[in-house]
């Protein structure tokens, strides 16, 4: 996937973020990816979710690491609550961008409308998004860079799909 496929209601998206416990990649992707869309005035149309494949931590605010690398880029991570992935709604989803392989295998392989988030990746499309749950601040900062240059990315793939038919003509 190196580009998103098309919406399933026109004029609308929805994206699924997912990780492995939903508290440091996917939420730090989430947060992100709906700023940006904010800035792009995409917001009222791209809802964006996020979900982890396990349960442990649903319920829970992300990290405290991931929560101060968003904050200290200006970002507000205080909303986010960790949900598990629902695999039996792949379908109300335009798309589900996981962060690595094993997320991957979890929500059941590569589709038309499953890929890696970083397919998008101007810089490395196709690789993971590392976890950063066992490393240090580094990690975190990592990862936050990637998710912004992917989620600019994504930003830009969606604009077409989202354009009004009357705008291209």
């Amino acid at each position: 996937m190196r580009t998103l496929p098309p919406p399933r209601t026109p004029g609308s998206y929805r994206i699924e973020l997912v990780c492995l416990g939903n508290i440091c990649r996917s939420p730090t992707a989430h947060v992100v990816l709906e700023s940006r869309l904010a800035d792009a005035g995409l917001d009222d149309r791209v809802e964006v979710t996020s979900s982890g494949t396990g349960g442990w931590h649903v319920g829970n605010p992300m990290d405290d690491r991931a929560a101060a690398t968003l904050d200290a880029a200006g970002y507000d991570p205080t909303r986010h609550r960790a949900r598990q992935y629902d695999d039996t709604r792949p379908g109300a989803y335009d798309v589900v961008l996981v962060m690595d392989a094993s997320n991957l295998a979890d929500v059941g392989g590569r589709a038309d409308r499953v890929g890696l988030f970083r397919d998008l990746d101007p810089v490395d499309p196709g690789a993971e998004v590392p976890d950063p749950y066992y490393g240090g601040a580094d990690g975190f900062e990592e990862v936050l860079a990637m998710v912004e240059r992917t989620s600019d990315a994504i930003v830009a793939a969606l604009q077409p799909l989202l354009a009004d038919p009357q705008d291209r003509a």
